[in-house]
């Protein structure tokens, strides 16, 4: 089954998230085929700008999908953080612009992949936000991506109380670059897309090469610091204790 689906319209890609059924929760399909899609678009030459969103009106992506981080034990941690870590990568190698429209919660995982793109649109309404407190795992990876576009103060604020905020919120503290309405955020994401996707390429490329490199040992640190915390986390029992009263939760309903 497509966990991930490209289409093309012209010089532009638009690469959908597809497990609306999940809200188009993270599981290693998903990982895998966003990984390879967005490698070979990025070598792909007829390819100026790539638009990245999720399936459905519900969501664009929200988060790690639990029935797979409730399986993982202490010897899977490292393998499976790694290939996290690669599914981020993947979005910050593109040499070309990525803009994530964002139609539908984004949070945890799908909230970082986000704030990977170079460019967010999102409806006022529409809530994004770092809920790993709320799962047991601690915000390492998430909070250092946030320190890339928001001060230490919202930074706290999301990362320790878990809690999502609105696009409108967002928006005014600088998490996100545009608004639009619920209905034309893909529109709008694919009009920045058409715009940028005239720019001459190289000067893109070069740009964002740049700003890869400013940031990257301090990801790669992150990343390392994530797998350290997290190897705590499961050991306390705390993700494990959390995820199965929301799934005992989820299969009530």
């Amino acid at each position: 089954m497509a966990e991930v689906l490209l289409d093309k319209l012209g010089q532009l890609a638009v690469v959908t998230l597809h497990r609306p059924e999940r809200m188009n929760a993270v599981n290693q399909a998903l990982r895998t085929q966003l990984i390879g899609i967005l490698g070979e678009l990025n070598r792909d030459e007829t390819v100026r700008a790539i638009v990245l969103t999720g399936a459905g009106t519900r969501a664009f992506c929200a988060g790690q999908d639990l029935d797979e981080a409730s399986a993982v034990d202490w010897t899977r941690i490292v393998p499976w953080l790694n290939a996290q870590r690669d599914m981020y990568q993947a979005v910050r190698n593109l040499d070309k612009p990525c803009i994530a429209a964002i139609n539908g919660v984004a949070a945890g995982a799908g909230f970082q992949v986000a704030l990977c793109a170079d460019w967010r649109v999102i409806a006022p309404e529409t809530r994004i936000g770092q809920p790993e407190v709320k799962a047991g795992l601690a915000s390492i990876v998430g909070s250092y991506l946030m320190t890339l576009h928001v001060g230490m103060t919202h930074n706290v604020q999301l990362s320790l109380s878990g809690e999502l905020i609105n696009g409108q919120r967002a928006y005014e503290i600088g998490l996100v670059t545009e608004l639009a309405a619920q209905d034309g955020v893909l529109e709008s994401a694919l009009r920045r897309a058409r715009e940028m996707a005239a720019l001459p390429a190289t000067a893109v490329r070069l740009s964002k090469q740049r700003f890869r490199a400013m940031t990257q040992a301090q990801f790669d640190d992150a990343c390392v610091a994530g797998i350290r915390a997290q190897f705590e986390c499961y050991s306390q029992g705390e993700p494990q204790e959390a995820m199965t009263r929301f799934l005992a939760a989820r299969n009530k309903e």
